[in-house]
């Protein structure tokens, strides 16, 4: 379900209050707002921003160069990869150049008369979203925009064609420049819009790329060819399902649940003191679930951690939790009853059934005795490191979120300790 985002007064609010004004000719004339906000084939001489940084202030002028580089308008002897990389690069690295990045792309996808340019322009913003989050303050701003955009591609169609019959009055062009300025190349702008929409709301929670490492090229290509091809990770079951099911067409369970659970009792996971507790190295992590989502599994892996790690993160960005909201209220309700817990793992979707139980057949085999002794992560520790990877308490209150989750590991407990997952065993 979308949000209502905020109106077109408050983004011209906010817009009033943070852009840093610039200024044109010899009497330095102050650009007016939808100016500052409308394409621009131009350099910039300061930021769009307000900001008192002298790094941002100088970075920011640059990053516009690499914005419209990467969209075309700008010439670069640099491929558009590596434009995606440096630009990426720099607002990771950088917190204060996020905001920044994300209001030259708002400035460079409005009024643009190109549409190549204009996709471009919202690529550059999906492969953005998946490194990094605007700030809080800016977040709605940008929710905004994207969702205006949502299904637009009439409206946008409409206003390039009128644009550019604006501009051929003052200025002659040749019919063959006409069309290429309206020639519609690339994907409709409401899929770019559609997929940030739902990206930005995903990174606002994740935080975006962890770790030590800068972003590589490959990771670019695969933002990008996440656009049309949903991710392992983030994307809801049924989307997860159905991408695999040309290369696993028999499959009742997620590719990347079971293997990524068979890796870690490959690796040793169940003898491994802390595993499920003990992160492993994040670079590493983010490593492997590039791979794993290329479908593919590296014999190079010696450490449990690092696929105990990738699969808690699979469950925990499912676009929605293994256990459905809908049977949340029913589970904390149950906590402390074995056969009212047993129950509700019944009533669910029978795919959020058979995923629920096989984790828990996972699980139970690390509960056993002879396991735990070498862990120390008896069943009332999987409980607690799993529960909030299979239910997501919808409160804002402190004290309700503080109260849940100890239900919700309760809950889990009793799946663990009493439900009959025998009829999991070689299912695939």
């Amino acid at each position: 379900t979308l949000r209502k985002p905020i109106s077109q007064s408050s983004m011209a609010d906010w817009a009033s209050k943070n852009l840093n004004m610039h200024t044109q000719g010899i009497f330095r004339r102050r650009i007016s707002i939808s100016n500052m906000l409308s394409w621009n084939g131009g350099s910039i001489k300061k930021p769009m921003l307000i900001t008192s940084n002298r790094t941002i202030k100088k970075e920011a002028c640059e990053m516009f160069k690499l914005v419209q580089s990467y969209m075309g308008d700008r010439q670069t002897r640099m491929d558009r990869n590596h434009v995606a990389l440096v630009t990426v690069t720099k607002g990771w690295s950088m917190q204060g150049l996020r905001d920044e990045l994300y209001i030259q792309l708002i400035r460079q996808t409005t009024d643009n008369m190109c549409y190549r340019s204009l996709a471009w322009g919202w690529e550059l913003m999906a492969i953005s979203l998946a490194f990094f989050s605007p700030s809080p303050k800016f977040q709605s701003y940008l929710e905004g925009y994207i969702y205006r955009h949502l299904d637009s591609d009439e409206k946008i169609a409409q206003h390039i064609k009128e644009l550019v019959d604006l501009k051929n009055k003052k200025i002659t062009k040749s019919r063959k420049k006409r069309k290429q300025n309206t020639e519609d190349e690339g994907l409709p702008i409401s899929t770019y819009a559609k997929y940030c929409y739902r990206k930005l709301h995903k990174v606002a929670v994740t935080g975006g790329k962890k770790g030590l490492r800068k972003p590589t090229v490959e990771e670019i290509t695969h933002a990008r060819n996440a656009i049309l091809t949903p991710s392992l990770f983030g994307s809801s079951l049924e989307e997860i399902m159905l991408r695999q099911q040309d290369m696993y067409p028999g499959n009742k369970l997620p590719w990347v649940q079971t293997q990524l659970s068979q890796q870690v009792l490959a690796l040793g996971g169940e003898q491994t003191e802390g595993i499920f507790r003990i992160p492993g190295d994040i670079d590493e992590v983010n490593a492997l679930k590039l791979q794993v989502d290329q479908w593919r599994i590296p014999n190079s892996l010696s450490d449990p951690n690092i696929p105990a790690s990738l699969l808690k993160l699979w469950y925990r960005e499912l676009e929605e939790p293994v256990i459905p909201q809908q049977f949340y209220k029913e589970c904390i309700s149950n906590y402390e009853n074995p056969d009212a817990a047993v129950a509700v793992v019944q009533l669910l979707p029978e795919l959020n059934r058979l995923v629920l139980c096989y984790l828990i057949h996972f699980l139970q085999i690390f509960a056993q005795p002879s396991n735990v002794g070498r862990t120390k992560m008896d069943v009332n520790n999987l409980a607690m490191v799993m529960a909030p990877n299979c239910l997501r308490c919808q409160s804002d209150d402190p004290r309700v979120i503080f109260e849940n989750t100890r239900k919700e590991m309760s809950f889990l407990r009793m799946l663990i300790v009493h439900l009959d997952t025998s009829f999991i065993k070689g299912l695939v």
